[in-house]
């Protein structure tokens, strides 16, 4: 199994640690190129001779020492340094045992995000396949004049138990490193640099095609009646890959390198959990609360990205639409956390593409959120139209809208809306906007006592209303709130 090899590999690396132990060890998230939070008490760790004492000096500290003792048996030892505000100016840290020190250079102070998921997170600026970033050839080409940028990215491994080291060193934003950074997470980054004049670092740690579950430790996957940590271990690779695996990715990518500190959580994933929207906004919840409290830094902010329009099984089907309003609802009982819609980033022949091109526009929207919500920088759009209620006069359906006090555009040929009656059968529907009221009328000839309205609410819908920000209409449908919060298994008010 080629977790086994991983397994196989972690034990090998850390025996090479254990028998070399005459200097400072440090995590490769700890080098050179390192971006530090601002203003925290940032968290350094790693492996010297048991009971040693490391001495740690920042070169903006003004000559204050930290100190702290590498454990008895293991080696290691941690320490949480005082930063500076953010600077553009290159520092450096100092670590010594007493036996041969240890620097890293190059360091900024900044922001830093921990970006996380399956594929659509994964996807670097030079694409997958045949399967292209747009914009990517003018991002590669410019990224030298990011600077400030720099980006740690995770490898893709998995294991059954937790580990204690991964790979992944800072890398500079240029042309020689930009191709296999994160594109979505870059194109927050340059997003997010631009409008705060900081440097932003990214942990880029995601799989292609894993679960929640994935991310998850097996204490708390063992609550859930239907997922079985024991029984997936006994499943040869030819049966189930490492990908679809649950707990791995936890244990072998996020466990080493929990606690760096962070200033707050980005997450792209979902496909792999369509067709059981049900547990996703409790599941997702719960991750987000295991990770927060890993961390220690309190209810940090976790902004997600709306699941890309693919097939899915059929276009015309609903499970990817049912798993979007699920999860929305996870927005809503997760505290401090946002989702941003992405119905309008996709192309009519992506119907076959599940890894949606459009990457720069989710960062920036991501970025746009976070300014705002994180940053409180007010001002910059962070919200998204989304419906309010539906006023049903037999053959027409009025609709209303939160967060679309200027009006919908464009207010002529809306797409998108379908009608149904009680059959539920849903048949594409008319459409117009009523300027002074903001709100769209709708009907079909196919449809004379209208019950319900939806919008964009299948697999694959391209939405084109927007409100004047350019922010797109979320997806909806009219039918009982109670069926939907039913739908994502929520009954908790």
């Amino acid at each position: 199994m080629g977790i086994l090899k991983n397994r196989l590999a972690s034990a090998i690396l850390l025996s090479a640690f254990a028998g070399s132990a005459l200097a400072v060890e440090l995590p490769d998230i700890i080098s050179d190129n390192a971006v530090f939070q601002q203003n925290s008490m940032a968290r350094l760790w790693g492996w010297a001779d048991p009971g040693r004492t490391v001495t740690v000096i920042p070169s903006w500290s003004g000559g204050k020492v930290y100190k702290a003792k590498a454990d008895g048996k293991t080696g290691r030892w941690e320490v949480s340094v005082a930063t500076p505000a953010a600077s553009f100016t290159p520092q450096s840290v100092s670590f010594d045992d007493g036996k041969v020190p240890a620097k890293i250079d190059n360091v900024l102070i900044g922001e830093v995000w921990f970006c996380s998921g399956q594929s659509n997170m994964e996807m670097p600026l030079r694409g997958f396949w045949c399967q292209p970033v747009e914009g990517a050839a003018q991002a590669i080409a410019y990224s030298g004049k990011y600077p400030g940028i720099r980006m740690a990215t995770v490898p893709k491994r998995g294991s059954y138990t937790p580990e204690d080291r991964v790979e992944g060193k800072w890398q500079l934003s240029r042309p020689e490193n930009a191709p296999d950074f994160s594109a979505l997470a870059y194109f927050f980054a340059t997003s997010l640099t631009d409008i705060l004049d900081v440097p932003v670092g990214i942990i880029s740690c995601a799989y292609g095609g894993s679960k929640v579950e994935g991310w998850m430790p097996k204490w708390k996957l063992d609550e859930y009646s239907d997922w079985d940590v024991a029984k997936e271990k006994t499943q040869p690779d030819s049966v189930l890959k490492e990908y679809e695996r649950i707990n791995v990715m936890y244990n072998a990518m996020l466990h080493p390198v929990i606690g760096y500190t962070i200033k707050g959580f980005l997450w792209n994933q979902g496909e792999s959990n369509v067709g059981r929207h049900k547990e996703y906004p409790s599941h997702q919840r719960d991750m987000v609360k295991i990770w927060r409290d890993e961390w220690g830094l309190g209810e940090l902010p976790f902004y997600f990205v709306e699941l890309p329009g693919w097939k899915y099984g059929n276009g015309e089907e609903t499970a990817a639409a049912l798993f979007r309003e699920c999860q929305h609802k996870a927005a809503e009982i997760t505290p401090n956390s946002g989702i941003v819609c992405t119905t309008d980033l996709m192309y009519p022949f992506e119907l076959e593409d599940i890894h949606a091109r459009r990457k720069q526009e989710i960062g920036e929207r991501l970025a746009f959120m976070a300014a705002n919500r994180t940053y409180g920088i007010k001002g910059i759009p962070s919200t998204y139209p989304s419906f309010k209620a539906v006023d049903l006069q037999g053959d027409k359906a009025v609709v209303s809208f939160n967060n679309a006090d200027a009006g919908l555009n464009p207010n002529m040929d809306l797409q998108g809306f379908e009608v149904a009656g009680d059959d539920r059968i849903f048949y594409p529907a008319k459409a117009s906007e009523d300027w002074n009221l903001h709100t769209v009328t709708v009907s079909s000839d196919k449809v004379k006592d209208i019950k319900a309205v939806r919008y964009c609410f299948n697999n694959f819908a391209i939405g084109t209303l927007k409100d004047m920000n350019g922010m797109p209409l979320i997806p909806f449908r009219s039918d009982d709130w109670d069926d939907a919060r039913r739908a994502c298994n929520l009954t908790e008010k």
